[in-house]
């Protein structure tokens, strides 16, 4: 018996309300529904849960807001960092009265990186140039993609939320160590004649973009003097400040490539519950990124996606959000993705296959078009 089918039939209680039932947390030990309707009273144990998780990687238990601490502005967060402290990141940090970003300076990025073939698992794989063939012959090579080449996946290793449920939490490793790392020449070098396209994921590309933004431009003008095909994407949870998001969506529009926000829930006090962060800059970004969608519609430019966490993203959290991407455009492509069980999520339930079927059937009805289930065989 493997460790899920053992955890099945587990349950844990809801400190507040009493629930018992398999999709309460036991790390936030606080139940959906009172997180939604109770938060005043969740909040010191969903405060508490996050604050012991992330004092073991020594990053702040939520972003700093010291009075007389220096504002970082690189993202949503707004860090006001003390002498001496770091950001929620882990990558700025205040040194003698002035903010030092360690990794993801336009020369220098923590990250690790690996050949990926074509066509890839990539979330928005069905809708992207390399994968599906869309826009041939200007955005990918044959009407079936790039096949035979290579997507050079960038794995960057830091984050500017703190999901508990995270699928690619090894990114801590590398915000702990400060290593590896690879200024912006060297990664450019690795988009050779093999590779279709670049994919920046992690972590969150949102900690590094000024490295993001470096390294891409140079494997673009690279491509370009080449006469090569080569798009540019990101994977990301949309908080980087707004002029680095313009700055990347020029370089992903004119490449082919685009731009997967993974849009973790609707309400404010779910956000904060599985990612440790308050404010709504992925929001306000995507709502920018909707508007360019239409620049380009052979190759879908915006993308998003849900992770389906049992009890905590339900019918109220898919509809609001299929609302909100349906009134930007209603060809946005959106992927909802079954969960699988992680990080200090482990005791969670996997989605249950009729859950994320009448999640689809919502989004249908408020209207998108390009929506899909991304993972069906980790469905229950």
């Amino acid at each position: 018996m493997d460790f899920f089918t053992s955890r099945r039939g587990y349950k844990s209680r809801c400190v507040l309300c009493g629930l018992e039932a398999n999709y309460v947390s036991e790390t936030l030990g606080v139940c959906p529904s009172c997180v939604r309707n109770r938060f005043d009273e969740a909040r010191p144990y969903l405060a508490t849960a996050h604050a012991k998780i992330r004092k073991r990687y020594g990053l702040p238990p939520e972003p700093p807001r010291d009075k007389n601490g220096i504002e970082c502005r690189d993202c949503g967060n707004l860090c006001k960092i003390p002498r001496g402290g770091k950001g929620f990141c882990g990558m700025v940090e205040n040194f003698e009265g002035k903010l030092v970003r360690r990794f993801g300076t336009p020369e220098r990025g923590l990250l690790s990186w690996y050949y990926d073939p074509l066509p890839t698992n990539c979330v928005p794989a069905d809708f992207c140039a390399g994968s599906s063939g869309a826009g041939y012959p200007k955005w990918c090579r044959t009407p079936r993609g790039d096949i035979g080449y290579y997507n050079l996946s960038i794995f960057m290793g830091s984050c500017t939320y703190s999901c508990l449920y995270c699928q690619n939490y090894g990114y801590r490793d590398l915000t702990v160590t400060g290593s590896p790392t690879m200024n912006a020449a060297q990664l450019a070098e690795k988009a050779d004649e093999s590779v279709g396209c670049v994919c920046y994921f992690g972590g969150d590309p949102s900690s590094q973009m000024p490295f993001v933004i470096a390294s891409a431009g140079m494997m673009r003008d690279d491509a370009e003097k080449e006469g090569r095909i080569l798009r540019v994407c990101l994977e990301t949870n949309l908080s980087m400040n707004h002029e680095t998001l313009e700055k990347f969506t020029e370089l992903s529009i004119n490449s082919g490539g685009g731009i997967k926000a993974d849009l973790k829930c609707w309400s404010s006090e779910i956000l904060y519950a599985l990612s440790g962060i308050e404010h709504r800059a992925a929001y306000d970004n995507f709502v920018w990124l909707g508007k360019q969608h239409s620049r380009r519609p052979e190759v879908p430019l915006a993308r998003a996606s849900t992770l389906l966490v049992p009890g905590y993203i339900d019918e109220e959290e898919i509809r609001s959000l299929a609302s909100f991407i349906a009134n930007l455009d209603p060809t946005i492509p959106y992927s909802l993705l079954a969960f699988h069980p992680l990080y200090h999520m482990e005791d969670m339930p996997l989605t249950k296959k009729e859950d994320a079927e009448r999640f689809l059937k919502i989004c249908r009805e408020e209207g998108l078009q390009r929506v899909r289930i991304g993972n069906p065989w980790l469905l229950v």
